[in-house]
């Protein structure tokens, strides 16, 4: 029988999962008083836990205050493994590889659209796919696919979607290195031919959202975010490609894992060393799979563009739409950090946990150098999100790290059941927010109960300094799978 976890609490933000039993370190949990409650009500404590067993893992196992269970590492989670003894696990990335949000400034304000804004929300509804299995206006040929796979948002570029100055706003330039094609089967490769420029399903979405608070005017005015003016977020992943390697190398490592000689609290955690063939492997996949869902935000920003300038009878120079940033929040990344006064690389595994790296970092684009990198906080459809700014305590505490969302506290189950006899739909539009689903229960499974208080996850990241409050945006319309 597990031994029972206690957690105890060091501040006001963070609690210890002390170390016992195979833990080869601590685990630390960003949360407070009001959210920690939570944590026995699922095994997301637990989680954090087992993956302190992990062979390599550097200093703590993390979880940021969005944190639930997921598949073998908690989402939320965050922890680092030494190049030389750690390993790569699937699990520490999740199924959706680079998952991640995009964010859309414009010079619009809400009285510009207020008039036409069911008919802005329903063409982007009827022009940019989303549900489970949609299909996009992208079909590639083999040798396309092999090149978005290889040059990420570049490739979408070249092909017209969009300006190569999107680049300087993406993470590592929309491209991750290493990507390796061959490292990829067959199946993924077809279930990816057809998804480009789809939204997907579950809690992928496209909002119009209003700036409606500012809370550091430098870093504001620095992501040409202005208090009144509408902006546009975009969440989705690799779709398809990305669940295939995932579910490929977790098979393969399970397979496996007796050869390793790694002993496992969960087999969910399924890995193998950062040096082995196929560590190596996956992590050539993985980064095709990244490079995927580059190419894909960057192609629904661009049919974004087009339904603004279209539906407004607007042109481009009118709208300024353009992009503050993108960032992934479910990847594995080989960075640089002080350890104990020296400078180590270390494989980063962030799951639903975003980069946060603090001003003067040399990795932030230069526009930004000075104030930080954005983070974008998505929260849940009827109370908000939050553009942030990475902090200096990341680096020192959290592998430049902080939170990606809300964070579930309903199952899709419960929270089906929950809603039962509701229209959720109606309730969003007594808040004021316009919503499109092309899946049945989806505002079910994603209604606002669903999710912890964005407010509360916010708060607890800035206070504890890993990324700090730059604005507040509220959702006016949504389109989601």
């Amino acid at each position: 029988m597990a031994q029972e976890i206690k957690l105890r609490k060091i501040d006001d933000y963070r609690w210890l999962v002390p170390k016992t039993g195979a833990m080869r370190v601590p685990g630390i949990i960003y949360t407070n008083q009001k959210m920690a409650g939570l944590l026995e009500k699922d095994e997301s404590a637990r989680q954090v836990a087992n993956v302190a067993c992990l062979p390599g893992i550097v200093n703590y196992s993390l979880a940021m205050p969005d944190v639930h269970w997921g598949y073998g590492f908690p989402i939320g989670g965050v922890a680092a493994f030494d190049m030389e003894e750690g390993i790569i696990s699937p699990g520490g990335v999740g199924y959706d590889i680079n998952c991640g949000c995009r964010l859309m400034a414009t010079s619009l304000t809400l009285d510009n659209i207020r008039d036409r804004l069911r008919e802005l929300t329903t063409a982007l509804f009827q022009n940019i796919p989303s549900g489970v299995g949609s299909s996009g206006y992208v079909k590639l040929s083999g040798r396309d696919q092999k090149k978005v796979l290889e040059e990420g948002a570049r490739w979408a570029i070249k092909a017209g979607f969009g300006f190569f100055e999107d680049l300087a706003a993406t993470e590592d330039e929309g491209c991750m290195t290493g990507a390796d094609p061959g490292q990829v089967s067959a199946r993924a490769l077809e279930r990816g031919k057809n998804q480009l420029g789809t939204l997907g399903s579950g809690n992928h979405f496209l909002e119009i959202e209003v700036v409606e608070e500012i809370y550091d005017e430098k870093a504001a005015g620095a992501f040409g975010l202005t208090k009144g003016s509408i902006a546009v977020m975009i969440h989705s992943g690799s779709r398809g490609l990305g669940y295939q390697i995932c579910d490929d190398y977790l098979a393969s490592m399970v397979k496996n894992q007796q050869k390793t000689g790694i002993s496992l609290p969960d087999r969910q955690l399924a890995c193998e060393y950062l040096g082995s063939v196929v560590g190596k492997s996956y992590l050539a996949a993985m980064a095709c799979g990244a490079n995927y869902a580059w190419a894909n935000r960057q192609i629904l920003m661009h049919l974004t563009r087009e339904v603004f300038e279209k539906t407004l009878n607007a042109a481009p120079r009118e709208l300024r739409m353009r992009l503050v940033y993108d960032v992934c929040h479910n990847i594995a990344k080989i960075e640089s950090f002080n350890i104990d006064g020296t400078e180590k690389k270390l494989c980063v595994h962030r799951k639903g946990a975003t980069r946060a790296y603090p001003a003067g970092h040399p990795l932030v684009t230069e526009a930004y150098r000075e104030v930080g990198q954005p983070v974008l906080i998505p929260g849940d459809m009827g109370t908000g999100s939050y553009v942030l700014a990475g902090a200096g305590n990341s680096m020192s505490e959290t592998f430049g790290s902080a939170c990606h969302g809300a964070g579930r506290v309903l199952s899709r189950s419960a929270a089906l059941r929950a809603a039962k006899g509701r229209s959720i739909s109606r309730e969003l539009a007594d808040r004021g927010v316009l919503v499109m689903s092309a899946g049945k229960g989806t505002l079910a499974e994603e209604m606002p109960e669903a999710y912890k208080n964005v407010d509360d996850v916010v708060e607890v990241v800035h206070d504890a300094g890993l990324a700090k409050k730059v604005a507040r945006l509220a959702a006016v319309a949504c389109i989601k799978g």
